[in-house]
């Protein structure tokens, strides 16, 4: 005669203790998965978003490249600093000065009746302070690329060769340097600042 197996019998507790644990590694396995789809879907978004920006950065450019070369046959004015400038001065032109008022290179005037006071941040004393100034307005970033050229080529009320050596500037390192020295901005990283914009949107080709 078989003898009938012994089945014990497992108590309440551990059953709901092992059903918890199941529920949980499930619950894991799913927020795992949405995880990794919210990441998929946040990657896909941000490269989007970051071809977006390429895009428009590329159109900039585009733009006003060919009146950078131009002014360049003109007025002796690299097109590479031209663009570097108009870039780093303006952000791409989303600026308010840039965008609102056609003033791509920060330039400032005194005619209260063709400017406009801004706040704008100047390196004084080894320091960045907000202070508020009167800018040129312009009917066109055509019209401020030019005035950004003759500005070169005429100098300053106080200096007419203040810019000389922007002008007499071969490359756009020494055209860069020769802007500090100048006294373009007061920032003590310009002419880092222009060169690496340069280099990081291979300007110099349209020299």
């Amino acid at each position: 005669m078989a003898r009938r197996r012994k089945f014990h019998k497992i108590p309440l507790f551990v059953t709901l203790v092992i059903a918890l644990m199941l529920t949980g590694v499930a619950v894991v396995a799913v927020q795992t998965l949405m995880t990794r789809r919210d990441l998929a879907r946040q990657a896909s978004i941000a490269k989007s978003q970051s071809e977006s920006v390429l895009a428009e950065k590329k159109a900039f450019i585009t733009r006003l490249a060919p009146y950078a070369q131009t002014l360049h046959t003109q007025y002796h004015v690299l097109p590479s600093i031209t663009l570097a400038q108009a870039i780093l001065e303006s952000d791409w032109g989303r600026s308010t000065l840039a965008s609102e008022y056609h003033n791509l290179f920060g330039i400032k005037g005194s005619d209260p009746a063709k400017t406009k006071l801004l706040a704008t941040k100047e390196y004084v004393n080894d320091q960045w302070v907000t202070v508020k100034a009167r800018f040129a307005v312009y009917d066109s970033d055509v019209a401020s690329m030019k005035a950004h050229a003759l500005l070169f080529v005429n100098g300053t009320a106080w200096n007419k060769n203040q810019y000389a050596a922007v002008i007499a500037a071969r490359d756009y390192k020494t055209a860069a340097q020769a802007l500090k020295t100048a006294g373009y901005a007061t920032d003590p990283d310009y002419p880092a600042k222009l060169i690496s914009v340069v280099e990081t949107y291979d300007l110099a080709r349209y020299d």
